[in-house]
């Protein structure tokens, strides 16, 4: 599976791989997701980085809680998959991707988060994208996709369950959609030595 990823990435800058992630793992995940949203785990995103940083729900609306090794089982499972991708992606395409950071991302019926990059202005270490959607039978009819503006045209992304979306941080950019029901996701970011530019 991680062959498909790496190809596309070279050719096209993002792929897109349906049922990527077993359904007990995504099943689980979603569960914390959850579970740590009605325990009010969950803060509402901000936007910019810094003194910079507010919380605009217009422009996004989802409320997040960063993973932690350790904090649970799936968590543990999915940072480890994740690792693996990092290295084949050092190994394959030469990035020195050092580290990975990661979120769940709730997003309730209605909310969106406008068209962005995933790289700061200002910081240039966030290299790979990685979304994993944990929606259990979702229909187009819901809406919530992400749509990635590419070269070619827009193209959207469904939040089905255990897609995995992978996307170069600095040349994508995307948003998403407003669903009718709530969402969920993992999003992360390969990051890279860097720093302030």
């Amino acid at each position: 599976m991680l062959a498909p990823i790496i190809d596309e990435l070279v050719t096209q800058s993002w792929s897109c791989q349906p049922l990527a992630l077993p359904r007990e793992l995504t099943a689980a995940l979603a569960t914390e997701c959850r579970a740590r949203h009605r325990a009010g785990e969950l803060a509402p995103a901000s936007v910019g980085r810094g003194e910079g940083q507010q919380v605009l729900e217009g422009v996004r609306g989802d409320c997040i809680h960063w993973l932690e090794p350790g904090q649970s089982a799936a968590s543990d499972t999915y940072l480890a998959w994740m690792d693996d991708l990092r290295q084949r992606l050092n190994q394959e395409l030469f990035l020195g991707l050092e580290d990975f950071e990661c979120h769940f991302a709730f997003y309730p019926p209605g909310a969106c988060y406008q068209r962005h990059l995933d790289r700061f202005r200002d910081d240039d270490r966030r290299a790979v994208s990685v979304v994993a959607y944990l929606n259990e039978d979702w229909r187009a009819d819901q809406g919530g996709a992400l749509r990635l503006y590419l070269d070619e045209g827009e193209r959207d992304v469904l939040p089905e369950e255990g897609t995995l979306v992978v996307f170069l941080s600095g040349e994508v950019p995307h948003e998403v959609l407003p669903a009718t029901r709530d969402r969920l996701s993992l999003a992360g970011w390969f990051r890279r030595r860097g720093g302030v530019l």
